[in-house]
């Protein structure tokens, strides 16, 4: 998502170029992107110069809604917030996850694709990788004995 918000303005990005950039598998991005256009945050493009593009602009997609419409949630609750930790009851710590769940539920729905793109550090890995060394490559070495 973050790619594609990167190149909001200049058209569609393919799976495959997100693939190569992010060193994600291609056919785990197709699973997720079939969440992400079920819930109406990216549209594909078809045919030449075709991909995928945001369906809003960043500044109007949490980082929550991206969370939550691939399906991983927030939750820490050891019981997924069914209140039956313990042996079908509620455990003594329940009410404290429950507590930071929704803290950091908040906290991601506080941040927007484009306003953590604007984040120091996240500028400097963006500028990185459009620059063609998104995962750097380590010269081999060869040992050497004395003879």
């Amino acid at each position: 998502m973050l790619d594609l918000a990167i190149h909001y303005d200049e058209g569609p990005v393919t799976l495959a170029d997100i693939s190569g950039t992010q060193a994600i598998s291609l056919s785990y991005l197709e699973q997720l992107f079939v969440r992400l256009k079920k819930h109406g945050l990216v549209e594909g493009l078809r045919g030449p110069g075709g991909g995928y593009r945001l369906a809003r602009s960043p500044e109007d997609i949490s980082i929550a809604q991206v969370i939550n419409a691939i399906g991983e949630g927030i939750d820490v609750t050891q019981c997924g917030g069914n209140e039956d930790c313990q042996d079908g009851e509620r455990c003594l710590t329940h009410a404290l996850w429950d507590k930071l769940g929704k803290e950091i539920q908040g906290f991601m729905n506080g941040i927007t694709l484009a306003a953590f793109l604007r984040r120091d550090k996240v500028s400097a890995v963006v500028r990185r990788q459009q620059a063609g060394h998104a995962i750097p490559v380590l010269e081999p070495t060869l040992n050497k004995t004395v003879a």
